[in-house]
């Protein structure tokens, strides 16, 4: 049974010296692909996030920035390029056309460049909305992280022995004449000049691995030949947040509410306007909160402006300082909401930003405002269409029994009462233990106070502080 044993298992041996060897195929490589194609901002910062974090645990190979950007805020793209340079997952950046300003940055925190050919890549100098330089404040700021971006990808690092000089993978001097017009580099850029590099400059001075048509090209030509695209897609949520954000939808919004608060004003008690001012709000804050914009603090501001307000128009007759108060705290909010500022800290916010913001609410404002006057004039008028039971438009004349004055009130000229509340300048007035409502004459008058009844006409009882 033994020899049996043996002479079989040989048997098997000598069959598999002869079998064809089994193929095992090469694990596909996972490749995600990041679309960053418009202006760099909380929007896109948001997105990246999720789309490294989905990356993470797709467990991807390596990470592709399919970019096509003119720049953004410089707040947001520190935060993309230090996301990028933190990344444990190789991230490649393929330039389709446009890296300029932060888009520059973000591309020389990636561990390799690609660029079409005709792109371009740098004019990283921080500017205005009018294209004027910022002070050199916000360039030393900017020639920092463009100069420590390019040190940290500069790991391929070698020593010329002759000179001793650093030879950088990326040399952190070109990275920051992307900034700096003051800065000359013999052979690559003179003074009075930003530097912008077309793929061919990019590639000789060490910022580009090499020209390539699209995605595909970028991922085959490293080397990679085998493998799987995943790439990142805005969610339904993304793109109601970005369409929300735009300033001009902002502005909509933001006349919609004055207009809702201005018309429930003149129609008490009929809901509507009221509840698409609310709803208007919820539009406007909601997405800014989760673009990181509004904190919770700036929405507290508008709420508390909105009850300061409801509170001086409905409970404390005039206006003073609750409606005062609360129209400064309503706009503060909506104003402050459009920033990324942290408390009142505004050194990282750029006065553009800040001239925008205050432009979009204030203008916001006043169209609402006149525009509000002018649709209630037309609607509310009409004797026609659904709002015509919202106003009465029955003529109350005397030649119909119709008397709109209370005579009785003609007989107080003269006499002496206590001003029931603050008349300012309206309010309630005391006379013989009768409560009339009243206007005072030419000063506030506090409550308490002594006054004497000087005129009445159409209805209306004028007051005076009467001095004993």
């Amino acid at each position: 049974m033994r020899y049996l044993l043996i002479t079989v298992l040989s048997f098997f041996n000598v069959c598999s010296l002869y079998a064809e060897p089994v193929k095992v195929e090469p694990q596909k490589k996972l490749v995600y692909v990041f679309p960053i194609k418009e202006n760099i901002g909380p929007g896109i910062w948001r997105q990246s996030i999720k789309a490294f974090a989905e990356a993470d645990s797709l467990k991807a190979d390596i990470i592709v920035l399919h970019m096509n950007t003119y720049g953004g805020t410089v707040l947001d793209a520190d935060s993309m390029r230090t996301k990028v340079l933190n990344s444990r997952i190789p991230v490649y950046v393929f330039i389709d056309n446009n890296a300029a300003s932060a888009g520059a940055l973000i591309s020389i925190a990636c561990d390799s460049i690609y660029m079409r050919e005709g792109a371009n890549m740098g004019a990283a100098t921080v500017v205005n909305a009018t294209g004027q330089a910022m002070p050199d404040k916000y360039q030393s700021y900017m020639r920092s992280i463009m100069r420590s971006t390019a040190e940290a990808q500069g790991k391929d690092t070698v020593f010329a022995v002759a000179d001793t000089v650093i030879q950088w993978r990326r040399d952190p001097k070109i990275a920051e004449a992307m900034v700096d017009p003051s800065i000359y580099i013999a052979g690559i850029i003179d003074t009075g000049k930003v530097l912008t590099m077309t793929p061919t400059e990019a590639i000789q001075y060490g910022f580009c691995e090499g020209v390539r048509k699209d995605v595909r090209e970028v991922i085959e030509k490293a080397g990679i030949k085998n493998y799987e695209i995943r790439e990142y897609k805005k969610s339904g949520i993304d793109k109601i947040i970005g369409l929300l954000v735009n300033p001009i939808v902002s502005g909509i919004l933001i006349m919609a509410m004055i207009g809702g608060i201005y018309f429930e004003l003149q129609t008490p008690g009929i809901g509507f306007p009221i509840g698409l001012a609310i709803t208007a709000a919820i539009l406007y804050f909601a997405p800014l909160y989760l673009e990181g914009l509004a904190a919770n603090w700036e929405i507290i501001i508008f709420i508390v402006g909105f009850i300061l307000l409801g509170v001086e128009i409905l409970i404390i007759p005039g206006f003073g300082v609750f409606g005062i108060s609360g129209i400064i705290l309503m706009v503060s909010g909506l104003i402050l909401s459009l920033l990324d500022n942290v408390i009142f800290d505004f050194d990282n916010v750029e006065p553009t930003r800040i001239s925008a913001a205050i432009g979009t609410v204030m203008i916001s404002i006043l169209l609402s405002f006149f525009l509000s006057i002018w649709a209630s004039s037309k609607l509310f008028a009409s004797k026609k269409g659904i709002f015509r039971d919202f106003a009465l438009h029955t003529t109350i004349s005397t030649d119909r029994s119709y008397v709109g004055v209370n005579q009785k009130d003609e007989s107080l000229v003269g006499k002496v009462g206590i001003a029931q509340t603050v008349l300012r300048l309206s309010g309630k007035i005391s006379v013989e233990g009768a409560i009339y409502d009243a206007m005072s004459e030419n000063s506030f008058i506090e409550k308490g106070e002594r006054i004497r009844v000087v005129r009445h006409e159409a209805g209306q009882v004028y007051v005076i502080r009467d001095i004993e």
